[in-house]
């Protein structure tokens, strides 16, 4: 006759938690939590129906048409919030590369230094003529006129030594230069005849350091500008 064994070893809770481990709850507001809330309505909206009067097929179809919408959607903004994430970080390694380097931006001034002075001129559209006007801000007086002549849409840097007219010498038999220092520039572009609005005056300026935040982005930090965005550099030299 079998013996039956009535004393069974008893698997322990511990060994039954490890077998089975437990659903790790999804983070509030991600993809797995807001499927998770969804099933647990369609669930408890299914196991309290009408009996009489049940969900047909066509109604749990809609249902779950709709959870795989929110979901897709859900995904979408994830995977774009990771390009993002992605992208930033790599337009921050490139602004790092700039750091030391001059950059041409927006500006209407220049500055002359051993007789050397550099800036620039953007062009949006083409232009027959163009001229960068040089002002002394002390006097107001346009102390000289660089005539570019025809250009085309894009950007033009522009080298100035300060001299305004070669034909006159110092006592070393040197061109006479203008004082180091500060000055305004301007352009003016004609097409056919009339004036141009759409052409800029380009300020020169070295990267001395890059800012990066998830909310404002790369910013470059410019000695004389300030803080300008990776887009409003116009020419690296």
């Amino acid at each position: 006759m079998a013996t039956v064994n009535s004393n069974a070893p008893v698997m322990s809770q511990d060994l039954l938690n490890a077998v089975n481990p437990k659903k790790p709850k999804a983070v509030e507001g991600s993809v797995e939590a807001d499927t998770d809330k969804f099933m647990t309505l369609l669930v408890t909206q299914l196991k309290n129906q009408d009996p009489m009067n049940p969900l047909d097929n066509a109604q749990i179809t809609s249902q779950l048409a709709q959870l795989s919408t929110v979901t897709g959607v859900n995904k979408l903004n994830t995977t774009m919030e990771t390009l993002k994430s992605s992208y930033q970080g790599s337009e921050g390694l490139q602004a790092a590369n700039l750091i030391g380097h001059g950059v041409l931006v927006d500006g209407n001034g220049v500055t002359l230094a051993g007789g050397k002075g550099i800036m620039g001129v953007h062009m949006a559209t083409p232009a027959d003529k163009v001229q960068l006007i040089i002002t002394d801000p002390k006097t107001g007086k346009d102390v000289q006129t660089i005539d570019l002549g025809k250009q085309v849409a894009g950007t033009v840097p522009v080298a100035w030594d300060g001299v305004v007219d070669p034909t006159k010498l110092d006592a070393a038999g040197k061109p006479i230069a203008l004082k180091d220092g500060n000055y305004l520039i301007r352009i003016v572009a004609e097409r056919g005849g009339e004036v141009l609005k759409d052409a800029r005056a380009l300020s020169f300026d070295t990267v001395a350091s890059v800012t990066t935040s998830a909310k404002d982005g790369v910013k470059l930090n410019l000695p004389s500008r300030g803080v300008v965005a990776m887009s409003d550099v116009k020419q690296i030299l």
